[in-house]
């Protein structure tokens, strides 16, 4: 891996931590009441996909357990559609798939 996808991953790193951080013990309700944690969370997915979006295609391509489309994807849902996005994916992107995204990020940038 060149060393600009390493800072790169550890950046989406960083801002997984930080959602992590954000969310902890936070209940669907709780998230859901609370403007001003789904737009920090709208935020930090936006920075995800912009991050991954940066990524030179060799690293993509040399990483197919992540789902670099799939991320850049939604963080175009976030940042171009957010008055019909739904915070219930957001919430499920926050404390399911995001834990998931840390560990495989820390899996390569381990390698």
């Amino acid at each position: 891996m060149n060393r600009r996808d390493g800072i790169i991953l550890q950046k989406v790193l960083s801002e997984v931590n930080i959602a992590a951080g954000m969310m902890k013990g936070c209940s669907l309700t709780e998230f859901l009441d609370n403007e001003m944690l789904k737009r920090a969370v709208c935020m930090t997915v936006i920075n995800v996909g912009e991050l991954v979006k940066n990524l030179t295609e060799e690293c993509r391509l040399s990483h197919p357990e992540v789902a670099w489309k799939e991320i850049a994807g939604f963080r175009d849902i976030t940042a171009h559609k957010y008055q019909t996005l739904r915070m219930e994916d957001v919430y499920e992107t926050a404390v399911t798939d995001f834990p998931d995204l840390q560990q495989k990020i820390t899996r390569i940038l381990a390698e």
